[in-house]
């Protein structure tokens, strides 16, 4: 559930998670940053703000939900903080319904701009799960640019496809 908010000053927490320690970053009462260790365009430790472990329950439960395969979306409030171009891709990736794929090039023709700036804009998802762009995949169905690695992407994919119910349209990922 994406709310619109004023920018407020940033707390951050660490939770564990089946992937590693997540961190989990919000301003007010809505989330704005979810990263993986190692993550690719993790934020500075400045723009994570200071350490507050209050306030992120909803937000962990309902990860160990979806990591337990009892939830498929989340109605945490968050806050997509990116410029017009990343938030109409992202828009689109948050619609990739859980246990599917689609591929960059079909997000690029939707879009009409070019897959490989698709790729980019999704590479510096802030929101890693909750917009779930571990669900976009090469043309061929091969596993392509997870901030999180491809280790976790693949993780992803195979607990969503394994709860699924069966997917209207062939997924593209096979392991």
């Amino acid at each position: 559930m994406m709310v619109r908010t004023p920018e407020t000053a940033r707390v951050h927490t660490k939770i564990p998670s089946p992937l590693g320690e997540l961190t989990l970053v919000r301003a007010g009462e809505a989330l704005v940053g979810l990263y993986f260790r190692h993550h690719w365009y993790r934020p500075s430790r400045d723009a994570l703000g200071s350490r507050a472990d209050d306030g992120f329950d909803v937000a962990a439960g309902q990860l160990g939900e979806y990591f337990a395969g009892r939830r498929h979306a989340f109605d945490v409030p968050f806050r997509l903080i990116a410029n017009a171009e990343q938030a109409a891709v992202l828009e689109l990736v948050a619609q990739i319904p859980y246990g599917t794929t689609t591929t960059y090039g079909a997000l690029a023709r939707e879009l009409q701009t070019p897959a490989r700036d698709v790729g980019a804009l999704i590479g510096r998802n802030p929101l890693s799960i909750l917009i779930p762009c571990h669900r976009v995949v090469g043309a061929t169905g091969n596993l392509t640019g997870y901030a999180g690695g491809l280790a976790r992407k693949r993780a992803l994919l195979e607990l969503e496809r394994a709860l699924a119910p069966e997917p209207e349209q062939p997924l593209l990922w096979t392991p």
